[in-house]
């Protein structure tokens, strides 16, 4: 896949999934943005690794709930480069719970981040992309916003409303060229699922037919492929990415 020329911004870049999809749009020859919240020297890491191989590629600090903080992150992409082509709103956060025990806060915080920071980000390349005639976003959700899952209420809400989110924004960006999709991984292997219980990775991990725990590069190919021409004629879609396991 051909990106040579493209301009992304991706949230969440610095770790796990967010990591390899920027490494991804790089390697096709994307110029590519990314926002982390506080993972600053891991972002450095990744800028300064990237730049050496003479990627053009920046960071940007920028917590997803914030609206103001997400319009800066879409004028720092179009000031450097002219252009959003590509948006990837991967940011997310847990707060795992039984919601006996979940507080207010709980909610609040993912609901915050992993909705509403998708809202934020769309809402800063909405006019861009419109206005280009162009543009492809790719809202990272997960299987848990499909069948639920035990103490993540909080989670499996927000990543369900990105899914009703992204379908509804298909339908008003589709007639300038702008598509809008979803995908939605499995169980993979990040720093997020090393803080689940044992016990619950093991349960997952036994309903996936393949045998095995996804890698932030299956998601991120997936990424890859919506981004391109190839998928030019795709939107509206959710393109599940889990080995199976939500079949």
């Amino acid at each position: 896949m051909d990106l040579s020329g493209k301009n992304a911004l991706v949230t969440g870049g610095a770790r796990g999934i967010g990591r390899a999809v920027v490494e991804e749009l790089v390697r096709s020859g994307a110029r590519v943005a990314f926002t982390y919240r506080s993972s600053a020297e891991e972002a450095e890491k990744l800028r300064a690794q990237l730049a050496e191989s003479g990627a053009d590629v920046f960071a940007l600090q920028a917590d997803a709930g914030a609206a103001d903080a997400a319009q800066r992150s879409v004028e720092a992409v179009t000031d450097a480069w002219g252009s959003l082509d590509i948006l990837v709103n991967n940011a997310g956060i847990t707060r795992d719970t039984l919601m006996l025990r979940m507080s207010e806060d709980d909610w609040d915080i993912v609901i915050d981040t992993n909705l509403k920071g998708v809202f934020n980000y769309c809402k800063a390349a909405y006019r861009p992309m419109m206005r280009q005639r162009a543009g492809r976003i790719v809202n990272i959700s997960s299987i848990v916003g499909i069948v639920g899952n035990p103490g993540q209420a909080n989670y499996a809400a927000s990543k369900a409303g990105i899914i009703g989110f992204s379908k509804s924004l298909a339908k008003e960006l589709g007639g300038r060229n702008v598509t809008v999709n979803v995908v939605a991984p499995g169980y993979v292997e990040t720093d997020m699922t090393e803080a689940m219980p044992g016990s619950a990775r093991e349960a997952m991990l036994a309903g996936v037919p393949l045998g095995r725990a996804g890698a932030p590069e299956d998601i991120a190919a997936a990424v890859g492929f919506l981004v391109s021409d190839a998928a030019g004629y795709i939107t509206g879609t959710v393109l599940q990415v889990d080995g199976g396991l939500a079949m």
